[in-house]
């Protein structure tokens, strides 16, 4: 008997749906007209066991017992999906042939793998599972991945660097939530202080956000614009920039803040000839962009509708399993294997039917384009997030119909031609000085008609000479000041997250950064920054995000490196090379382990001094009803002594 375990009961229901009928529904799982099963996991059934698991006296909390680091892991079965759990082992055991159809990342991978070890099937039966990776729940889809299964013993490093990841991230909440709390609590911080490897470091970029904006003092700063003209009369302005004397009145930035400096200029110049001393003309072009992962849908979903991460995340769900209209939503990739160009011609049919707003412009796209998205060495375990080929009558809600837009755009735009415009620079000497003015001429939209563009704009330069006489008929002085850095938005902090490498100093680590996804993965950074929230570290007011006063005690009592993102970004890096079988996963757990004795060891020199004087504010009531309500997820049954 042939046994198919999916992660979740939609993707049952598409597997099902392309085997032979007559289908029968049992409790659990499904039968095939042909005797195949189809069965199905809820998440992950299985989870590690809580400390107390390992030894009683780890129920209380007690600075002597840490770090907590078990020699022999341990899962138990979740409870509320427990009858699930027992339903899928039955099954595994009583299979001839297992096919393992978890998600297409390193959590699906692991999470079937988890249970097929814990049914403790024999290990011929275990090399012998097959593995089938399904990103669109349309029949068609569905069915050309379950005619291509590869072993599953090909993805065995995927599911071990997960494990790894899961283990690690238990060591660390664990260890260190237990630390601080305890240590807080010295200072009257009754509230569980929960510390993650990546949600402390997002914290940190928040609360150091915040600072730098209250710290910040807003300065005036100059700037001139020559006025000029031609002998046919024919106007523009240039502006001025300063030379390397006058460095000693300016800023980091190059702003003149010196008004006199800004003020002579302007007397310089003022009824003076100009000379056009040099002159470039570059016809630039820019590409359509990628498909969206999903990261960089949630960015333009969050600047174009103000939706959150988490709200983007939960939409493409349900536009995936519940309507089918997109693939799998959780991806790092903005690449598609090149075997689904032959799909465009039903995916734009399908945006014509589904989307009005782009109905005219399907008809503008010329399906001969091929842009670079199509990349087969680009795509590994999943591909861009894209419109399926399903057409649909049924109302979407309006958070679907807005990302379900942005995806069919960004999709659509691969088959327009690029923008296409003329950038020139003249370089105009007056007086001794550099004025530079700059302008572009568009010569054809391309994929930009998709983006609110309907003409081309013409240029506003005249037509000029290198050598050429200009008059310099007046001056503009423009006086400016400062603006600080913006508050965080789940936009900019998503690309901070994203984009971490900015963050850090350290040369060797900004390197090997840029190589990686960043703080966390697509899966969870939207669950990261509401989890910040509802730990009341973070605080929403309106599109902004703002550490609140117990967010920055945290940030403020632990050590900086637990709230810089070097560590964690580089974890993920470690985890992407394990599962290339590049590191092992004893040499990660272990450097872990060491790093864990050393916290504690060095714990002692944290005074915690940032909780005293909370004991009356608003955030360390809020955090005491969180403890209580909610508490840290692995410590809600454990006690502190």
């Amino acid at each position: 008997m042939k046994l198919y375990i999916a992660e979740k009961p939609s993707l049952a229901k598409a597997i099902i749906s392309v085997l032979p009928k007559p289908h029968k529904k049992e409790d659990g799982y499904f039968i095939s007209g042909s005797g195949e099963r189809v069965t199905w996991c809820i998440g992950h059934l299985l989870e590690l066991a809580e400390p107390h698991a390992y030894d009683s006296q780890f129920e209380k909390w007690n600075l002597s017992h840490l770090p907590i680091i078990p020699s022999e892991w341990r899962s138990s079965p979740k409870s509320k999906t427990k009858k699930q759990l027992g339903i899928v082992t039955k099954l595994i055991k009583a299979a001839s042939t297992l096919v393992h159809a978890g998600d297409p990342d390193r959590e699906g991978q692991l999470l079937v793998d988890e249970v097929i070890n814990y049914a403790n099937v024999s290990a011929t039966k275990k090399s012998s599972v097959q593995r089938v990776l399904i990103s669109d729940l349309n029949a068609p889809a569905v069915k050309a991945a379950l005619s291509q299964p590869k072993s599953n013993l090909d993805y065995a490093a995927l599911s071990i660097s997960a494990l790894a990841r899961s283990r690690a991230d238990w060591l660390y909440g664990i260890n260190l939530t237990r630390l601080y709390t305890l240590l807080g609590r010295t200072k009257g911080a009754s509230q569980v202080l929960s510390v993650g490897r990546v949600q402390t470091p997002v914290l940190g970029l928040i609360v150091r956000r915040d600072e730098e904006i209250e710290r910040f003092c807003s300065k005036p700063f100059y700037e001139v614009l020559a006025c000029l003209t031609t002998d046919t009369n024919e106007g523009f302005k240039a502006k001025w920039q300063p030379s390397e004397a006058c460095l000693p009145y300016m800023y980091e930035e190059k702003r003149v803040v010196v008004k006199a400096l800004a003020e002579n200029v302007v007397s310089r110049i003022t009824d003076q000839i100009g000379i056009v001393q040099k002159l470039s003309k570059k016809e630039k072009r820019q590409s359509p962009p990628l498909p969206y992962n999903l990261s960089a849908l949630q960015i333009d979903a969050n600047k174009m509708f103000g939706l959150s991460a988490k709200q983007v995340l939960d939409t493409c769900q349900s536009l995936y399993e519940k309507h089918k209209l997109i693939t799998y939503p959780r991806s790092d990739n903005r690449y598609l294997p090149e075997g689904h160009f032959e799909q465009r011609f039903g995916v734009v049919e399908a945006i014509k039917n589904n989307v009005d707003k782009l109905s005219n412009d399907s008809s503008f796209a010329d399906l001969s384009v091929r842009s670079a998205c199509w990349n087969d060495k680009k795509v590994e375990a999943h591909h861009a997030i894209i419109p399926t080929e399903k057409k649909t009558a049924v109302a979407l809600s309006s958070f679907e119909n807005n990302v379900y837009y942005l995806i069919c755009r960004q999709y659509l735009a691969q088959f327009f031609r690029p923008y296409l415009f003329d950038e020139t620079v003249v370089h105009v000497e007056i007086a001794g000085g550099i004025f530079i003015a700059k302008d572009k001429m568009e010569k054809e939209l391309g994929f930009k008609r998709l983006y609110a563009k309907s003409e081309l704009t013409s240029t506003t330069l005249p037509n000029l000479v290198e050598g050429q006489a200009l008059h310099c008929h007046g001056a503009e002085l423009l006086e400016k000041m400062t603006s600080p850095p913006e508050h965080y938005t789940d936009a900019s902090l998503l690309s901070a997250m994203t984009g971490v490498a900015k963050f850090v100093t350290n040369s060797h680590i900004k390197a090997i950064l840029k190589e990686t996804d960043g703080l966390g993965t697509e899966a969870t950074r939207a669950g990261i920054i509401d989890l910040l929230v509802q730990r009341h570290f973070v605080a929403r007011k309106g599109k902004q995000l703002h550490s609140t006063l117990l967010g920055r005690a945290l940030v403020h009592s632990i050590p900086d490196d637990l709230s810089l993102p070097d560590r964690t970004a580089l974890w993920e890096s470690n985890l992407s090379r394990m599962a290339k079988r590049e590191i092992s996963y004893q040499q990660f757990i272990e450097e872990l382990s060491d790093e864990l004795y050393r916290l504690v060891n060095s714990s002692h020199s944290s005074t915690m001094q940032s909780f005293s004087g909370l004991a009356e504010s608003s955030y360390k009531r809020q955090g005491q009803r969180r403890s209580r309500n909610r508490g840290f997820k692995r410590s809600k049954q454990s006690k502190v002594s």
